[in-house]
């Protein structure tokens, strides 16, 4: 149950009530603080929507944060999200095997996707090894959105955890789907 109350448009000044368009969990426990809602709004809409990285690729990237936080909201909202974005059920499979070290069909830019997204979420940065390689595949700007993605992920699923923001009905069978590991 989250550690504060979740809030409803009628709860909020005229001027901020824009801030519950998607009506989420998350929004109705992080508009408490409208400012710092629409800080979070701007960058997350900008990962989302306007960067030209590859929609696939930033999905996997965001999973593999979800996956690793063991954070029932992202990963249950991100395989949705992922899916509307190309990733596909055996994507989402082999992201879990990759992650287990197990062979998987995922090409080499994902492998490594994945491989950065495990480094930064479990140590705070990649290593030189995998941004060199990243560095290969992509152009300084997409590297520079994957990195800004992942960062951006692995504070949001800090803040779900710490506010215990609760997985909404429609979202939970994806968690029956692809449960998170336990600890």
């Amino acid at each position: 149950m989250a550690r504060l109350p979740y809030l409803t448009q009628a709860d909020l000044a005229p001027e901020d009530r824009n801030l519950l368009a998607r009506d989420i969990a998350l929004f109705r426990l992080m508009t408490h603080s409208p400012g710092a809602t629409r800080a979070f709004s701007t960058l997350g809409g900008y990962i989302r929507n306007k960067s030209t990285l590859d929609g696939r690729l930033r999905e996997l990237a965001i999973l593999q944060v979800g996956w690793l936080a063991r954070s029932p909201y992202e990963w249950s909202h991100h395989v949705k999200i992922g899916h509307d974005f190309g990733v596909s059920d055996a994507d989402i499979q082999a992201l879990i095997d990759d992650t287990s070290a197990k062979p998987t069909p995922l090409g080499p830019v994902e492998r490594c996707v994945l491989r950065a997204a495990r480094e930064i979420t479990a140590q705070g940065a990649a290593s030189e090894a995998t941004f060199g390689e990243l560095k290969g595949y992509f152009s300084t700007e997409h590297l520079t959105d994957l990195v800004i993605t992942i960062a951006f992920y692995c504070a949001v699923v800090r803040f779900l955890a710490t506010m215990q923001v609760d997985v909404e009905p429609e979202y939970q069978p994806y968690l029956t789907r692809w449960p998170l590991p336990n600890e």
